[in-house]
């Protein structure tokens, strides 16, 4: 059976400019490989973005597959319209600050012998809650200009 990757992006309290944050997580065959979640970039720059945010979900799920040079096939399933149809091809990649993210997402894919990239509804995403607790761990500060973003543990 292929390895099932969800993945998932936030960005809050403002989209774009305040703190993105991604998450994945990884099955085969019911058994939870990996799941994982943090900062997607740097906080309060015009870089963070929920778009941002979802890729670097795709993108770290990727890697870590890929990293484990065991599996050949893998079914990406996320609540990213915009990320599945540039993904798939079907929606060209106009955002300069997403260029690069989807060339390297690109570059990780190829590495497969199977991909299959799926949209779902959100309530079917199992990176949803994983993204929405990490964004929660994360303390911020009155101000964007503040660096009060504190990781809580």
């Amino acid at each position: 059976m292929a390895v099932l990757l969800y993945f998932d992006g936030l960005c809050g309290p403002r989209n774009p400019g305040g703190v993105a944050i991604y998450g994945f997580v990884i099955y085969r065959d019911a058994e939870k490989l990996k799941e994982d979640a943090g900062l997607a970039c740097e906080p309060w720059t015009p870089s963070a973005s929920n778009n941002v945010a979802e890729y670097r979900g795709l993108i770290e799920g990727l890697k870590w597959l890929n990293g484990k040079g065991m599996y050949r096939e893998v079914e990406v399933r996320g609540d990213s319209m915009l990320v599945i149809r540039q993904m798939k091809g079907e929606y060209r990649v106009r955002a300069e600050r997403i260029r690069p993210l989807h060339s390297e997402a690109e570059r990780l894919s190829a590495k497969f012998l199977g991909i299959r990239i799926v949209w779902i509804p959100r309530e079917q995403n199992e990176a949803d809650d994983l993204c929405k607790k990490a964004y929660a761990r994360y303390g911020v500060g009155e101000s964007p200009r503040e660096p009060a973003l504190i990781w809580r543990h």
